[in-house]
């Protein structure tokens, strides 16, 4: 079964505990069922400038940001396909854009060493590579999915994401997903992705549990977590 390529819609973020994932699964078990590929090792290789341009950006919470990166869905040696991935936020719509390549091909194109494919996707790729012209990869970032989609056909499908993982040595696909961790054990980020507004049986479930929605970029957090590092390293050394 083919992954899809081209994703327009709003992506709403909730910080759960285990038993609320729990109560929250068996709520919704008779409205939503597993997704085409239920559980996924996810890696990530994020790129940015060497000041992080990108993500100091996105921090800042503009009407616009964009993100590139690539993933693998498990571990990929040079040979397997990875995806790489433009990701753009504009007034809460994300909209993702991204090309299935070997990671050796992908590597490639991301250095500049060869030309991105002759497509729309490739197109707009090439167009952020060069406008940044010296991205590369800065932070490697893994976690655990479980994904379902709702039975309704209404494009509604939940993720839940736990031991995110990230490092700034090994900046590669190919090793083990080891690395600091963004999350106590207890913790499950759940993404809610919809081309419109929530079903209410979702809203009044959240609301029972008393669930808000946060801001939270794992990127994000993960720079922020290296900067924290680097002011205590600083620190002990005045």
């Amino acid at each position: 079964m083919k992954r899809q390529m081209v994703f327009q819609r709003y992506e709403l973020k909730f910080m759960l505990t285990q038993a609320q994932q729990q109560h929250l699964l068996s709520v919704m078990a008779d409205r939503v069922e597993e997704d085409a590929f239920p559980h996924s090792s996810i890696r990530n290789l994020y790129l940015d400038t060497p000041d992080f341009r990108l993500i100091r950006r996105s921090l800042e919470r503009p009407v616009y940001k964009e993100k590139v990166r690539l993933r693998s869905y498990g571990q990929a040696g040079e040979g397997d396909t990875v995806f790489v991935e433009l990701k753009k936020k504009y007034r809460s719509v994300v909209y993702k854009r991204r090309l299935a390549l070997p990671q050796g091909e992908a590597m490639a194109c991301l250095s500049g060493t060869a030309p991105c494919p002759d497509s729309q996707i490739g197109g707009e790729i090439a167009y952020t590579l060069d406008y940044y012209g010296n991205l590369a990869p800065a932070v490697f970032l893994s976690y655990e999915r479980d994904s379902y989609r709702s039975l309704a056909d209404d494009g509604l499908r939940l993720t839940f994401d736990r031991d995110i993982r990230f490092r700034r040595e090994m900046l590669c696909l190919d090793t083990a997903p080891w690395g600091q961790t963004l999350l106590t054990e207890n913790q499950v980020l759940m993404e809610v992705k919809s081309p419109g507004a929530l079903p209410l049986w979702l809203v009044e479930a959240l609301s029972d549990m008393e669930v808000r929605k946060i801001s939270f970029s794992k990127y994000g957090a993960a720079y922020q977590s290296l900067l924290r590092q680097e002011r205590k390293g600083a620190e002990r050394y005045a």
